[in-house]
């Protein structure tokens, strides 16, 4: 497995996650629906294909220690945690970026931009990335 296939998985799971992600409601109290907001089947079955296909290209390659923290991210996917899911992949980023660092890895230009945009996305549909109050912190 190369880089770039890995970063498409990655990239097809960010997809689900921004569309999930997008049907939940800014605010909800947690009596309205007390089980949450789950993702719909069709959703839940992309991801468990992605992830499943991630793990068996990987093989022996370096991204193989990946798979526990993509079963984590789906798992919290398929329960509805937007947080868990995103979490592993953010780890799984980090990692990335160490194993480059550490020479472990090649990563071309292109790969680094993507990668650099799956963390800006991520980052963006964390839950409470916005403040509730507008003038929040900005004095009177």
């Amino acid at each position: 497995m190369e880089l770039s296939q890995a970063l498409d998985v990655i990239g097809h799971l960010i997809a689900a996650l921004k569309q999930y992600a997008s049907r939940l409601p800014a605010m909800v109290p947690r009596a309205a629906v007390p089980g949450g907001i789950k993702p719909t089947p069709e959703s839940i079955e992309t991801y468990e294909q992605a992830v499943s296909r991630f793990r068996s290209q990987s093989g022996h390659s370096p991204y193989k220690k990946f798979h526990d923290p993509l079963i984590e991210s789906l798992e919290a996917f398929e329960a509805g945690k937007l947080l868990g899911s995103i979490q592993p992949l953010l780890a799984i980023l980090d990692h990335l970026d160490t194993m480059k660092r550490d020479k472990q890895i090649l990563v071309n230009q292109t790969d680094e931009k993507r990668m650099g945009e799956y963390r800006v996305t991520l980052n963006k549909i964390l839950p409470g990335n916005k403040p509730e109050l507008e003038g929040a912190g900005r004095g009177l």
